[in-house]
């Protein structure tokens, strides 16, 4: 089956994440989920270590064209229990990137946040630092 992205998106989503997210998509029958969720996992993350935060991908069908909801990085945070917190998270609804250090940011002061941080997960996606799971709502 093949999946139909809404690429008229703001924060604007850069092809080859699409192209990530066909390639896991592959394989999976959504034709009767409203909802599909990635988590991009390094099974060797962890707070004393560190690795590769993991990385969520929400996705929402809307008149058979599946859309991005959101992407959020978490990562180890708090001592002396550090726990899984949000660390970027890109609303793709509201338009609006939320960064630990700086809370929420506008579309125009994301921007470059929002491109790091994707261009980066793509590089670690392609150095394999994923294990991958999807789950269909």
């Amino acid at each position: 089956m093949t999946i139909q992205f809404n690429k008229n998106q703001r924060p604007a989503v850069p092809a080859r994440l699409y192209g990530v997210l066909a390639k896991e998509l592959k394989n999976t029958n959504p034709s009767n989920a409203n909802a599909i969720t990635l988590n991009f996992r390094d099974p060797d993350y962890s707070a004393e270590s560190g690795g590769y935060h993991p990385v969520e991908v929400r996705l929402e069908k809307q008149n058979e064209i599946w859309r991005m909801i959101y992407m959020t990085d978490f990562a180890f945070q708090g001592q002396p229990y550090p726990e899984l917190a949000k660390e970027i998270d890109i609303c793709f609804n509201s338009h609006q990137v939320y960064s630990a250090f700086s809370g929420w940011l506008n579309p125009h002061h994301g921007k470059e946040l929002v491109d790091l941080f994707i261009k980066n997960f793509i590089s670690y996606y392609a150095m394999d630092a994923y294990q991958v799971e999807v789950s269909l709502d």
